[in-house]
């Protein structure tokens, strides 16, 4: 049975808890490997609208064992409050499972986080302020705090002391704040443990286990390729690998048990936060498809900028990630437009550019080069067959499948997990 790989193709919010949410009866284990709370899932079940955040899609599958993989950076009070409120609405969370070795977001990292984009001003990153940043900061100068160091007081309690003797003089001396004590960080992760115990596993030991049993395994990412911390838009990208690599440190599973990478693609494109955004519409065109399809963002709230269809972003990500499939979300609110751009290549300063810039500067100057493909009109929001489609939404997916390099396998005609036509499978 296959390890199937799903990660975002552009720059967030394509619909991938959707995609891994239909998935899900067809899995044995969904699995979170980057990321924090700085990203959201809608996954809408029966009518019913579910926003989560730091929990893998999965959870909302009956059967299915959710694993937040040691790549992931948690805010265990968020987790807290995601589990609550899904118990409340009859949500089985019983299974899930958070590696031992994924880092604590503490409570001075949320403080560092805010504190240091205000400081930023115009030059900020547009970070949610929810502390990712500033943990993946200490994981990798070795100063964070490891969900095992929760159950072991006078470690954690040296780690506190060791991250808070520099934080506060930068806290005291820099930001002209109040310093944070180790009392009040220690006391405050200390109250977490005892729920937390239970679901506490090796989760690269229980999924490689899980592989060998002939389990099938989905890997479900935050964020998305164009905000990964190397191949992204840096340095307005997030602070963990989002591509299809990072499953294999996010997870503790090695590269040679994935079966299938299947990247998430809106039929436009979004983007929340900072930074370059080639197709980027600043006309009608862009209030009628943040309006129709309802972009704003799940964990923020904040209304994501719009554009065209960037098949630019499209092949560099099938490149990056090495895709096998594309899921093409939100095909249906392009209907009622009479003509539909698609951006081919780039020009930058008078020369085209049919592949992505690698400098910096070149994206950042890129103005796109369009092709008009014709709309339509019906209502496909009932379609589930691709014979289903009217003529020209048909030709719209299969220009952007040779567009884009990789084959369209499933397409999102409606918000509701049954609004799909599935051309090929995603698990065989």
């Amino acid at each position: 049975m296959p390890a199937v790989v799903v990660v975002g193709a552009q720059w967030g919010d394509e619909g991938k808890g959707k995609a891994t949410d239909q998935l899900g009866s067809r899995v044995d284990y969904v699995v979170k490997f980057n990321g924090g709370n700085n990203a959201g899932h809608t996954v809408v079940v029966g009518g019913e609208k579910y926003a989560l955040h730091l929990l893998p899609s999965g959870i909302l599958s009956p059967g299915v064992t959710p694993v937040i993989g040691n790549g992931v950076v948690v805010d265990i009070e968020v987790l807290y409050e995601e589990l609550d409120a899904l118990i409340e609405r009859g949500v089985d969370v019983s299974r899930l499972l958070v590696s031992g070795s994924a880092h604590v977001i503490a409570p001075y990292n949320r403080t560092m986080d805010k504190i240091t984009e205000r400081f930023l001003g115009k030059r900020r990153i547009g970070t949610t302020g929810r502390g990712i940043g500033p943990t993946y900061a200490d994981k990798i100068s070795r100063t964070g705090i490891r969900v095992w160091d929760l159950f072991d007081e006078k470690i954690l309690r040296a780690k506190v002391e060791g991250a808070l003797d520099q934080k506060n003089h930068l806290l005291v001396k820099v930001f002209n704040r109040r310093a944070i004590t180790v009392d009040e960080t220690v006391e405050e992760l200390l109250q977490y443990t005892e729920r937390l115990r239970p679901m506490v596993a090796d989760t690269a030991l229980v999924l490689n286990q899980a592989l060998d049993a002939g389990k099938t395994v989905l890997f479900e990412g935050g964020q998305a390729t164009m905000l990964d911390v190397d191949h992204g838009t840096y340095p307005f990208v997030t602070s963990s690998n989002a591509t299809a690599g990072g499953v294999c440190t996010g997870s503790g599973v090695g590269p040679t048990r994935i079966d299938r990478v299947v990247g998430v693609i809106k039929a436009y494109t979004t983007r929340v936060g900072e930074g370059p955004f080639p197709t980027e519409l600043f006309d009608e065109s862009g209030e009628f498809l943040r309006a129709t399809g309802h972009e704003f963002g799940v964990t923020t709230g904040r209304p994501r900028r719009c554009g065209w269809y960037d098949a630019v972003v499209a092949r560099y990500s099938s490149r990056i990630n090495g895709l096998t499939d594309f899921v093409l979300t939100k095909l249906d609110v392009l209907t009622g437009l009479e003509k539909i751009p698609v951006c081919v290549a780039y020009d930058v300063d008078g020369v085209r550019f049919d592949e992505m810039p690698t400098d910096q500067s070149a994206f950042h100057h890129a103005k796109p080069i369009y092709e008009e493909l014709d709309g339509w009109t019906e209502d496909i929001t009932g379609a589930r067959t691709f014979e289903d489609l009217p003529v020209n939404a048909q030709k719209y997916v299969l220009a952007l499948e040779e567009m884009s390099g990789t084959r369209m396998s499933s397409i999102g005609v409606g918000p509701d997990r049954e609004a799909t036509i599935q051309r090929f499978d995603l698990i065989d």
